[in-house]
């Protein structure tokens, strides 16, 4: 489970720069996360909840954004989203020639610390 390795470097991410600016508790962690990117948000629950215990995070939650895959067809111009998790071809032509744009994300965007 590749999850709790990303879950280990969220939270030496968190716990480094809020030691940094002179805090002390993390309550909530905020993340997105793609749904191309290959991490399951429940297994990234599940680690955060083992893995948080002895940090300075082990009252806090995890919140978590599903970004859904995007992108943009050369063939017929438009923009498009899908739920898939990958894209083979553009929704509306079936054109091979596109950019994905959304979908891969897993970026911290919040930490709510006391």
């Amino acid at each position: 489970m590749h999850e709790a390795s990303i879950v280990g470097s969220l939270l030496d991410i968190a716990v480094k720069e809020c030691r940094e600016r002179g805090f002390n508790k993390i309550a909530s962690i905020s993340v997105r996360v793609g749904k191309a990117s290959g991490v399951m948000p429940e297994a990234l629950l599940f680690a955060f909840d083992a893995m948080k215990a002895e940090t300075i995070a082990a009252g806090a939650s995890l919140a978590i954004e599903e970004v859904p895959v995007s992108g943009y067809c050369d063939a017929c111009r438009a923009d498009f989203t899908v739920e898939e998790e990958f894209i083979l071809s553009c929704p509306y032509c079936g054109g091979s020639s596109f950019r994905a744009q959304s979908g891969r994300e897993l970026d911290i965007i919040e930490l709510e610390v006391d």
